[in-house]
């Protein structure tokens, strides 16, 4: 009995070293958290290129995904996120926000995706598919 107990110990640790871990930066801040998390998203990949990053943006936090936003410097974003989005990053934004802020939908980068609810997707992603919380 203890040796089944130590061989099930055993292959239940190695099942989670193995487990993909899965993190959702949070963004509603505005360009220079934007800014911020692109980079600590790169850093990120850096260290783990088999994490899943999914960036889930309300608020002010949606601006960078905007077509024509540039950062502090004048580059556009929209290099940077199909540069993540080439590497399994998602981007997905609050549509309350755009609704509230009367901002149309075709004025989204195409790689970002459209949820109802910026808040309610980090909730989700948290409590039903087992995403770490991270805000930049």
């Amino acid at each position: 009995m203890k040796r089944l107990l130590f061989l099930i110990s055993g292959l239940l640790a190695c099942s989670l070293t193995f487990a993909q871990i899965k993190v959702v930066y949070h963004l509603s801040e505005g360009l220079p958290q934007a800014s911020r998390a692109i980079g600590n998203i790169r850093n990120h990949l850096t260290a783990d290129p088999t994490v899943k990053i999914v960036v889930v943006t309300h608020g002010l936090g949606i601006d960078f995904l905007l077509d024509g936003a540039t950062n502090q410097t004048g580059q556009p974003f929209a290099g940077s996120v199909s540069e993540l989005v080439s590497k399994g990053v998602e981007f997905r934004v609050c549509n309350n926000t755009l609704v509230s802020r009367q901002i149309s939908a075709d004025k989204v980068l195409m790689e970002a995706k459209v949820v109802p609810s910026g808040v309610a997707e980090v909730a989700k992603l948290q409590a039903k598919e087992g995403f770490v919380y991270l805000r930049p």
